[in-house]
């Protein structure tokens, strides 16, 4: 097939250098681009990609996709990479893979876009398929660039909380994940000879010492990155580097707060969800209101019934439920956008419900919210979730009762659990 490309190609008779515009190498000027910034460049996004992969597929394992109607793939065996009983402890564990999850995100993309901008000669190489390693070359590209671009779009957009797409982003942003991943090995060992070369050739240190008046650009290869016309530099290569680390630590300071909380959490301008609100009990962080819901007051009223089901079955009342024990404890809710927030919950321990419906010992516990039907309707805990002593079906928050939006009359707070799975407006909960 890469050959009969080829002839096409030479059947149109076009010049060598490729048709006027970006083909040509000598349409891209900057003194800049080369072997050694390119590889700078991945390099220090290289260890950010891995922190953002892991941390990825660690928020995938608190999502615990093997116990079935959670909210993430559909088919649980599906290239799963690090499953196992997700624990409660400690508390903060999610908001913590999380906030270094979407901080880490953010700060890589101002390297990702510079790295980008570093090869995209490469994009408009001519002729575009010269030879079988040039199209698997290639075909790593279609996969790195596109997979990149994918993954931190739609993350970016998932952390505004805004979803233009019709898909469910959970699973394509896993999916997306492995794509990427796979592509970026491929390409790493395809260039690891050029960036041994580039560093061989410059050393690692030595362009950075170099300021505005003594950049000079690299040599011109056929089919490389530099230029064979090269502009007069406006910028030396470490000014390049220190734009981009600023800018990236420019997003940290603006994306961290919402994780990390305090006084930063004013500076968290990127996070709709991050910032500081009023001091009532019930004025923090909202991911999904009861309209969104459409949850109405009408169906947590009075004739509202909690069925517990087990080896019996119950039917609680609000009034029911505050008549048990009662256990307080301060736990965060943290999302997957990267917010949370730590509040003081009190409400009935998940074991304590588990005896009562019979099952002491529940391995397993499907919750089921009253909202109408949608993706986030159920979820099911594990038993390291149902027998944590500050595991609660939670009935008031920093003393007061929940508002209709933070789950009013009756929501799930587990230490350590994704926030989507702290479900709101309970109806049912089924142990087994």
């Amino acid at each position: 097939m890469v050959q009969r490309a080829a002839h096409a190609l030479r059947r149109l008779r076009l010049p060598p250098e490729g048709p006027p515009g970006p083909s040509r190498a000598a349409f891209w000027r900057s003194p800049l681009r080369g072997p050694w910034l390119t590889t700078t460049l991945g390099l220090l996004l290289l260890p950010l990609v891995i922190v953002v992969a892991v941390t990825g597929f660690v928020s995938h394992a608190a999502y615990q996709p093997d116990l079935g109607a959670n909210a993430i793939v559909d088919r649980a065996h599906d290239l799963q990479l690090l499953i196992f009983g997700w624990p409660s402890r400690p508390t903060w564990l999610y908001a913590a893979n999380q906030g270094v999850h979407v901080t880490v995100g953010f700060v890589a993309i101002p390297l990702l876009l510079a790295k980008l901008w570093s090869v995209i000669p490469r994009l408009f190489a001519w002729p575009p398929l010269r030879s079988p390693a040039q199209a698997l070359e290639r075909l790593s590209l279609l996969g790195l660039v596109g997979g990149a671009a994918f993954q931190f779009a739609t993350g970016v957009v998932n952390a505004q909380l805004y979803y233009p797409f019709h898909f469910n982003f959970v699973v394509a942003h896993y999916y997306g994940a492995w794509v990427f991943l796979a592509a970026l090995a491929v390409h790493l060992v395809v260039k690891l000879p050029v960036m041994r070369r580039a560093y061989r050739e410059h050393g690692a240190w030595r362009p950075l010492r170099d300021d505005l008046a003594r950049t000079r650009a690299e040599a011109y290869e056929p089919g490389g990155l530099a230029s064979p016309r090269p502009a007069a530099p406006t910028m030396s290569r470490r000014g390049l580097l220190a734009m981009v680390g600023g800018a990236a630590g420019a997003l940290a300071v603006v994306t961290a707060g919402q994780s990390i909380g305090g006084p930063l959490r004013r500076l968290a301008v990127l996070a709709p969800r991050g910032g500081a609100l009023g001091p009532g009990p019930n004025d923090f962080p909202i991911n999904k209101t009861a309209a969104a819901a459409r949850v109405t007051p009408a169906l947590v009223d009075a004739s509202w019934r909690l069925q517990v089901q087990g080896a019996r079955t119950l039917a609680l009342s609000r009034a029911d439920l505050l008549a048990l024990r009662q256990t307080s404890a301060e736990l965060p809710i943290a999302c997957v956008e990267g917010w949370s927030t730590t509040q003081r919950w009190s409400g009935v321990r998940l074991a304590d419900l588990a005896a009562l419906a019979g099952v002491p010992a529940a391995r397993m516990l499907h919750v089921a919210s009253v909202q109408p039907r949608g993706v986030l309707r159920r979820a099911t805990l594990g038993h390291a979730q149902i027998h944590d002593d500050e595991a609660l079906l939670a009935l008031r928050v920093n003393g007061a009762d929940l508002s209709l939006d933070h789950g009013y009359p009756a929501r799930i707070i587990v230490p350590a659990l994704p926030g989507v799975h702290c479900t709101k407006w309970v109806g049912t909960l089924e142990f087994l």
